[in-house]
């Protein structure tokens, strides 16, 4: 039986810099985006969110009475280890070979002290695959991150993480992922 997951990604953060386990706010100001996230999404879907406050008080926002699993760590965002807080200038000048193959090759790439696409998604897929043996044939909303709803989308589609990486992920956006026999996901990143 399948599993049908919204992949939501936390309200704006409007960091202008790398932002992975550093726990930054999400702004939460646009009332009626939220309102029509919340009333998009199934009312009868089980709720999960990262960890992260921006993740946490983003489902807060649209729980709407619908039942909470707890936070996760396995939904956080990617660790950029030291690239966190630094601007995309910055990392470029610190590791310039390495952050180009970063994104130009996700895969094993790791930041100094962080984790690749790999490695992440080693974290993710099984927290997701247990959530789908336990409540199967469930819809299931997640409040994540960019790189965690490409692992996702990657994983659904078949694509190579340099092929994901190229997705649009806005924020408050959904990402409907449905497992199964075969996993599918729809290709539109849609803003209710």
């Amino acid at each position: 039986m399948s599993a049908v997951w919204w992949w939501v990604r936390h309200g704006p953060t409007h960091e202008k810099a790398f932002v992975g386990h550093r726990d930054v706010p999400a702004d939460l100001s646009d009332s009626a985006a939220i309102a029509r996230l919340a009333a998009y999404l199934p009312a009868d879907a089980l709720l999960v969110s990262s960890d992260l406050s921006r993740s946490i008080t983003t489902a807060d926002a649209i729980s709407m009475g619908r039942p909470r699993l707890p936070h996760s760590p396995a939904l956080r965002e990617f660790d950029f280890g030291v690239w966190d807080g630094m601007t995309f200038d910055a990392v470029s000048a610190r590791d310039p070979a390495l952050s180009r193959a970063y994104w130009e090759t996700p895969g094993d790439i790791t930041p100094p002290h962080g984790e690749s696409w790999n490695t992440a998604s080693a974290r993710i897929a099984p927290f997701v695959d247990a959530l789908n043996m336990a409540h199967p044939g469930r819809h299931i909303i997640a409040v994540a991150h960019f790189g965690v709803i490409l692992t996702q989308i990657a994983r659904a589609t078949g694509q190579t993480p340099v092929e994901a990486i190229g997705q649009k992920i806005d924020t408050l956006s959904v990402s409907r992922v449905i497992y199964g026999a075969k996993a599918l996901a729809d290709p539109i990143n849609h803003i209710p």
